[in-house]
């Protein structure tokens, strides 16, 4: 039965395709749905709202452009929670906007009428698309060999990024970027729009990996919204599930499960059940990690099992793009790993670190770091104390190297998660810290 009066169900927010729209800003998805939950017509909806019904219906079919106070304003009168909208800093408006263009939300949650100066100083809420574009009568230097050549910058920039601290390569990932968004605007008319729109949300994704290595969750997570778009943009199934997917990652690893989960049922859900078993293995796996956020052990297994089991898949040989190597029993392991940590279970992260890595140091140095940590997670737990902090300090090392205040801050937390016994290696990284913090720790 519609509920016309009254204040939804809190389910009603965590349902997968309103956590999407949440996370994306779909305002178009999230009115429309309030007003088929409450079963109203267009014209109550209007009422409610205090706009025209035509402007509502624009609205609605993703056709209006909505400034950020009108957003806040649908949201108050609709009891939207704005945090859910992961737009809640976007009230803190720069005095230099007073003179400007008020910037607009599209009901898909793309900001525009910004130039690229003011949108950073704007909370760096969504990034270049806005930036305004040439005239479509530019198209006439895209062909086939732009969208290859978009790829390859991103690529050259991950390869980078294994070597190279995430603050050196953010100024110019972000010059790629809005040179993809404005290519983009360029190939619109174009037969060749698919394909770079994917370029874009690659670029759009690498922007967002590196933001969120630098501690920017705002930022990482408005990249990540760009990513889906482009990827939807393109047509591209399977991009739009690793970009989503990658969001409900992000959303899991910071300590947002609920939303994760939210995000990664709906990525599954766009996926269906005849894709490559590769992505079917690593969603699996996104899911069991937030199912171990919520202390959910037999849901976790389970997913787990699921991941496994698609691995084991005679058709899981080559890798589909986006996703760049297979997934197989080690990564699985992995995470499998991962989540015992989460659960509380040493020896099983233990063992499955061993499977997953032997007695090698895992791959990568920031990414390794951060998988450090969550060994020496698993260590403490068993009571292993001077082998779990030889790990917190190597990663810490690395971290500061690195810049990585995603390394950083893993290690802060392993520190603050610990109450055992003050041993000599518990106060020499509570030395390393400090040092850190003052800046007197050798490199």
């Amino acid at each position: 039965m519609p509920q016309r009066d009254g204040a939804l169900p809190p389910e009603f927010w965590s349902r997968p395709a309103m956590a999407t729209a949440l996370a994306t800003c779909d305002m178009a998805a999230i009115v429309e749905a309030i007003r088929l939950t409450r079963g109203w017509s267009q014209a109550e909806l209007a009422r409610t709202v205090g706009y025209s019904q035509s402007w509502v219906s624009r609205v609605v079919n993703g056709q209006q452009s909505l400034t950020i106070d009108q957003v806040r304003e649908i949201a108050g009168r609709l009891d939207i929670p704005v945090h859910l909208l992961r737009f809640a800093t976007v009230g803190a408006m720069p005095t230099s906007f007073a003179s400007s263009r008020r910037p607009t939300v599209s009901a898909v949650g793309i900001v525009k009428g910004a130039d690229p100066t003011r949108r950073r100083e704007f909370a760096k809420v969504v990034a270049m698309t806005a930036t305004p574009l040439p005239l479509a009568s530019a198209a006439g230097n895209i062909n086939e060999t732009t969208a290859p050549t978009l790829r390859s910058i991103t690529g050259g920039q991950r390869r980078l990024d294994a070597s190279s601290p995430s603050r050196d390569l953010a100024k110019a990932a972000l010059a790629h970027l809005e040179l993809s968004g404005r290519t983009l605007g360029r190939a619109r008319r174009t037969p060749h729009l698919v394909d770079v729109a994917a370029a874009a949300s690659e670029a759009a994704g690498f922007a967002a990996w590196l933001h969120a290595d630098m501690g920017d969750a705002g930022s990482a997570r408005s990249y990540y919204r760009v990513a889906v778009e482009h990827a939807r943009q393109a047509g591209h199934g399977l991009l739009d599930v690793y970009m989503l997917g990658s969001l409900a990652a992000f959303e899991i690893d910071s300590d947002d499960a609920e939303l994760g989960l939210g995000l990664a049922a709906e990525a599954t859900r766009r996926l269906g059940n005849d894709s490559h078993p590769t992505a079917r293995a690593w969603l699996a796996c996104v899911r069991a990690m937030g199912y171990a956020g919520l202390g959910d052990s037999s849901s976790t297994h389970r997913e787990l099992r699921t991941a496994g089991a698609e691995v084991a898949r005679p058709d899981n040989a080559e890798p589909p793009w986006p996703w760049v190597f297979a997934f197989d029993d080690a990564k699985v392991a992995g995470y499998r790993a991962l989540a015992a940590v989460r659960l509380r279970r040493p020896h099983e992260a233990r063992s499955a670190f061993y499977e997953a890595f032997g007695n090698s140091r895992p791959p990568g140095a920031k990414q390794g770091a951060i998988l450090m940590v969550e060994l020496a997670s698993a260590h403490a737990d068993a009571g292993d104390v001077d082998e779990a902090f030889r790990l917190a300090s190597e990663a810490l090392r690395t971290g500061v190297n690195f810049r990585s205040e995603r390394v950083i801050g893993r290690v802060r937390r392993f520190r603050r998660d610990y109450h055992g016994p003050r041993a000599r290696c518990v106060s020499l990284l509570d030395e390393q810290l400090t040092a850190m913090i003052t800046g007197r720790l050798p490199a």
